[in-house]
Formats: structure tokens, C-alpha cells, sequence
């Protein structure tokens, strides 16, 4: 049989389709790996706000969670639909939505990391003179990262699944040749791209993990070791009994 019969008996496996197609497929992977980033990115960078308006005034936080929610539940055809007359035909049109789409996820979990610092965490920091801003970013921030991390991982999976709905505006990535082989009933180009989407997935999912166990080593208890900061809270909580009147 000669090596572009798979071609033409148009199989689900089928080498010759990944060696004549291997740069539309490099192309429409970049795609789909840009769009994602972003998305995760943007939403990260959305999120973070919210959750610390969510944390410093509390009448607000169910009102921001209710309105993620809603987001989150509304169907991914309508919502480009409700994105098109303001970002038209364009990449902004989906990452925008998959931004919206990641808030809840986001939200959720940066809230409960901030809610989850002990308070002798924040006592001992306020001691040492520590401010709100330099509080947030050196102490508050990284004994929640454990859990904003597990909430960038469940995001970024679950976007890379819903960038492939972007197909429908020619902006999906990998999705873009799902959509097209479906449309040709092309068994090679819809196999392949499914494949490498659920590659993409758990690729990313690894490489985060390996990023939150590198980051986050006092979660391993086996490897607890006490840091700076413990320290500095140690040495405080020592001046603090000994300045005590008797």
C-alpha cells in the first residue's frame, strides 16, 4: 500500500495527514496556546482584584461570586454572541470570553487562599511593622499561592477545552481544524487535533503542578523548613513576651 492511501480511504490514523499537514498543525497549536495564555493571564490578573475587594469589604463578596457564577453558566455560543458588537469578528472576541468564563474558578480560590492565612500570620507581620501592601504581597499572597495555583490549574485546563469553541468565530486554534474536518467529515484532521487538545491539556496541567511544587515546598511536609519570615515572626512574638509588664 503505498503511504497516501490512508488519505485516500480517509482513516481515523493516518501518518501521511501529520507529515503534508505537520506546519498547519504547529500553526494552529500556537494559536490555541496563545489564546490560552492569555486568557489565564488576563483572568488572573482580573481576579486578584476582585477577590481582595471580595476579602476587604465582605457585603460584596456574595455579590461578586454571584455575578461569576452567572457568567460561568451561560452557554459559550451565547456569550461570543453577546461579545460580538463590541469586539467584532477578532481573538479579543474569545479571549475576552474565556476571560469572563475563568472568574469563578479564579475568584473562588484566591478568596479562599487570602480567608485561609492564619491570623497570627498577619498579627506577627503587623508587629514587625510590615504595611497593608507589603502584608499582601509578602506574607498574604505567598501562603495563598498553593491555593491560587490549584485554581490557575483547573482554569487553564478547562480554557484550553473552551478555546476550542472559538472555532466558530476562526479563532480556535486546534478547534479550527476540528470544526473544518467535522464540516468534511475529514477522519485524520479531526483525530489529530482532538489529540494534540487533550495533549495540550495535560501537558499544561503537569507543568503547573511541577511550577506549584516548586513554588509552594512548606505543602510537603516531609521538606517544612522554617523560612524568614517564621523567623522574623518568632524573634517578634519573643520581644513581644518579654516587653510585657509583670
Amino acid at each position: 500500500m503505498s503511504k497516501r492511501d490512508c488519505l485516500v480511504a480517509n482513516d481515523w490514523i493516518c501518518g501521511e495527514y501529520v507529515r503534508s499537514r505537520s506546519q498547519e498543525l504547529i500553526d494552529a497549536t500556537v494559536e490555541h496556546v496563545a489564546i490560552t495564555a492569555a486568557s489565564v493571564a488576563t483572568g488572573v490578573a482580573v481576579a486578584l482584584p476582585l477577590a481582595l475587594l471580595a476579602r476587604r469589604w465582605r457585603f460584596l463578596a456574595a455579590p461578586i461570586l454571584g455575578v461569576t457564577t452567572v457568567l460561568y453558566s451561560i452557554p459559550s455560543l451565547a456569550m461570543f454572541s453577546l461579545l460580538l458588537p463590541f469586539f467584532g469578528l477578532s481573538a479579543s472576541l474569545v479571549v475576552t470570553g474565556l476571560v469572563l468564563y475563568s472568574l469563578t474558578i479564579l475568584v473562588r480560590n484566591i478568596l479562599a487562599g487570602l480567608q485561609a492565612v492564619p491570623e497570627e500570620a498577619r498579627e506577627a507581620a503587623k508587629g514587625m511593622g510590615y504595611g497593608p501592601l507589603r502584608l499582601l504581597w509578602e506574607v498574604e499572597l505567598p501562603l495563598a499561592l498553593p491555593a491560587l495555583l490549584a485554581g490557575v490549574r483547573i482554569t487553564t485546563v478547562s480554557t484550553v477545552a473552551l478555546t476550542t469553541v472559538g472555532a466558530i468565530v476562526d479563532y480556535g486554534g486546534l478547534g479550527t481544524l476540528i470544526l473544518d474536518g467535522l464540516d468534511t467529515q475529514f477522519k485524520a484532521q479531526v483525530l489529530t487535533a482532538s489529540a494534540l487538545c487533550v495533549a495540550l491539556a495535560i501537558a499544561a496541567d503537569l507543568l503547573l503542578l511541577a511550577l506549584q511544587r516548586l513554588l509552594t515546598p512548606w505543602t510537603r511536609a516531609h521538606r517544612i523548613r522554617p523560612g524568614r519570615f517564621a523567623r522574623k515572626a518568632d524573634q517578634a512574638k519573643s520581644v513581644a513576651k518579654v516587653a510585657e509588664p509583670v
